[in-house]
């Protein structure tokens, strides 16, 4: 019987759901899943669970996260990634080194963080993901977040490097926004890796066309 967990290093253009589906096909069984849902645009560590397993995603979901970013400020896009489409551009060519780093430190603690309309939470049984595509827009209520720790590693304006590690329900695309309208030019996350989720690291990742039985891990999640 196949059972364990998969710490799988997810590549970018494909749906967490994609991953599953490959992973269905290289173990040949369906009762596969994944905690911790990571955008197209996304990479890094994506947990699978795979037969018995699965009974453990509720455990998923309270695990603190860390991510590798880069904002890119001056470009507002629709889906604040790089998928979207740009739909406003500001002069960000004033903004100082000393101004960016005074925003981020602004964010770290506990706050407040309004989900993203492109994201996988539901609005009467729809994926809001779903409604943004058909153009429709609805109210989000905020949610209770914290910022454990942002740090910048790398300045080149308009491009900006940060490693951030977060409660669960942060969405780090809202987040580059949020610093964007901060700084009164707006931004988007053109690059995002999930470094962390919980006890497993990205040093523990395989890539996808690496999986196989061998790899599977048992986990006690006490």
């Amino acid at each position: 019987m196949k059972d364990g967990l998969l710490v799988v290093d997810k590549p970018a253009g494909i749906t967490s759901h994609d991953v599953v589906d490959l992973v269905r096909k290289k173990l040949k069984m369906k009762r596969v899943g994944h905690s911790g849902t990571l955008d197209p645009v996304a990479t890094g560590v994506l947990v699978l669970l795979v037969g018995s397993a699965t009974k453990l995603f509720s455990k998923f979901v309270y695990f603190d996260k860390e991510y590798e970013a880069t904002l890119c400020l001056g470009l507002v896009t629709s889906t604040g990634d790089s998928e979207g489409s740009i739909v406003c551009k500001k002069d960000a060519s004033h903004i100082r080194e000393e101004d960016v780093r005074k925003v981020f430190s602004e964010f770290i603690g506990k706050r407040e963080q309004v989900p993203p309309m492109v994201s996988a939470l539901k609005h009467q049984g729809q994926r809001l993901y779903d409604l943004a595509r058909r153009g429709i827009e609805v109210e989000r209520k905020a949610r209770a977040i914290t910022i454990y720790d942002l740090q910048i590693t790398r300045m080149a304006l308009p491009e900006i490097d940060f490693y951030v590690k977060c409660s669960k329900g942060t969405y780090v695309r809202r987040l580059g926004e949020e610093i964007g309208e901060k700084l009164n030019v707006g931004g988007f996350i053109s690059r995002i890796r999930r470094i962390s989720l919980g006890p497993f690291h990205i040093q523990q990742a395989i890539k996808i066309e690496d999986v196989d039985e061998s790899h599977l891990r048992h986990w006690a999640s006490d």
